[in-house]
């Protein structure tokens, strides 16, 4: 699993990446995490807001920052699994 954060590195980035770091150490997934801050490829993702978080090349959350719990409920219904 491929887990983007999108955005240029501020505050509300590092919050999104913070939750979301939360919640990949309760869930047993195998990932990785990858910061993209460059305004030409987030633009690539068709993304107007950020931050946002993008799983398996696909925007789940965009313009805000969810609660780790919100991030571990995205990840299970992106996990192959389920």
């Amino acid at each position: 699993m491929i887990i983007k954060i999108l955005g240029p590195g501020c505050k509300k980035c590092e919050k999104l990446e913070k939750n979301t770091k939360d919640a990949l150490e309760t869930l047993s997934v195998d990932f990785e995490l990858v910061k993209i801050t460059d305004s030409i490829e987030i633009q690539k993702y068709g993304v107007m807001r950020t931050p946002a978080l993008v799983i398996n090349d696909k925007v789940v959350v965009s313009g805000r920052v969810p609660k780790t719990k919100e991030i571990e409920k995205l990840i299970n219904i992106a996990t192959p699994e389920n």
